[in-house]
């Protein structure tokens, strides 16, 4: 679920006959080879050095070099791909369409339906620097001010792909707005049926009260999915630099973008859990002032945010259930998959109390 992050530069690459020399899960450095041979509108200059980004808890994201330049692969994750949820292509598509715009998303540079080469369809883009911040602990350095800034800017970030007229990019067929947020309970409905393989307290009666109290959706917005600081890179001028991790993103209520980020402006108090917040760190804005803000720039209705915060609460229950789903089949790669089941009666819990508090 996490976004791509900026990775150490990588070393130069070693000899191709090197006995020590190993590609990381899901990418066969050969095999990218020579696909990016004569793909790429630029040379590829010598063997191919990958690391995998740790961090992302989703589809799986490489810094990849020949010693020159640099690119980021991203791929589904090795098995257990439920339906819609890893669509490369659509990944591409949106990134593509927001290049042009003041959205800062990374430049695609191509897109490989072929599995044959990677064993899943993949894309490339170009890296771009930059820091993702997943806790408190990491932002806290930057001070009150520039934490505050920086969440404000993403923010206002928000707005500004809000902003953005779907038909003007491309993207006037890129989902199904009419009806959408039905559709998504019943999507994440369907989502977590396909990871059961546990007893979920409370997590069917949030789904079902979710259903009872169906806000009025606002006009449709293109929207990220998976909205927050941790998918984005600031640069050493606390700007954003790039906008990640699209894999989620549709034409919808964008009102779910800014509920999920208010989820993630509340504290867990979960000291080491694998899944972070950056709430706690000084200077955070609280919440109530990133609605504000949202709602200011943006011109919208944000009465119902409770809702929206609520359905996010749900939308990453299930989401973390799939991901314990695919440790329990040994499918995942990375740190911390051992403890991504405990959190998920925690996720349940908040959203049932944030929608009877709303």
């Amino acid at each position: 679920m996490s976004a791509p992050a900026a990775a150490p530069p990588p070393g130069p690459p070693d000899p191709p006959d090197s006995p020590d020399r190993s590609d990381p899960p899901g990418l066969d450095t050969q095999r990218l080879r020579a696909h990016l041979d004569g793909a790429l509108p630029g040379p590829v200059g010598g063997p191919l050095d990958a690391r995998l980004i740790e961090g992302g808890r989703s589809n799986l994201t490489y810094t990849v070099t020949d010693g020159t330049a640099r690119w980021v692969v991203r791929r589904p994750p090795l098995g257990h791909v439920l339906a819609t949820a890893h669509d490369m292509t659509r990944e591409y598509r949106v990134i593509e369409a927001l290049h042009p715009t003041a959205v800062p998303v990374p430049e695609p540079l191509l897109l490989c339906a072929d599995a044959s080469v990677l064993g899943a369809p993949f894309y490339v883009m170009e890296h771009v620097p930059g820091t993702p911040y997943r806790t408190a602990e990491q932002l806290a350095p930057l001070g009150p001010e520039r934490t505050r800034a920086a969440v404000l800017a993403l923010v206002d970030t928000l707005v500004e792909l809000h902003s953005v007229d779907p038909a003007a990019v491309g993207l006037a067929d890129f989902g199904r707005p009419d009806g959408f947020l039905d559709r998504q309970l019943r999507r994440w409905g369907k989502q977590l049926d396909g990871s059961r393989s546990r007893p979920l307290p409370g997590i069917d009666a949030l789904h079902t009260a979710l259903g009872r109290s169906l806000p009025g959706s606002p006009a449709p917005a293109v929207i990220h999915g998976d909205y927050r600081l941790d998918n984005v890179l600031l640069g050493d001028d606390d700007r954003i630099n790039a906008v990640l991790d699209w894999e989620m993103s549709t034409l919808g209520d964008p009102l779910t973008d800014l509920g999920l980020l208010v989820m993630y402006s509340v504290p867990l108090g979960l000291p080491g859990s694998p899944v972070g917040t950056t709430a706690g760190a000084p200077g955070h804005p609280a919440p109530a002032e990133l609605i504000e803000r949202y709602a200011a720039g943006s011109g919208r209705d944000t009465s119902a945010i409770a809702w929206y915060t609520a359905f996010a609460w749900f939308k990453l229950a299930v989401i973390l259930e799939g991901i314990h789903y695919r440790y329990t089949l040994g499918q995942t790669v990375g740190a911390g998959f051992d403890r991504i089941g405990d959190l998920v009666p925690v996720f349940i819990e908040h959203g049932l109390t944030t929608l009877k508090e709303g």
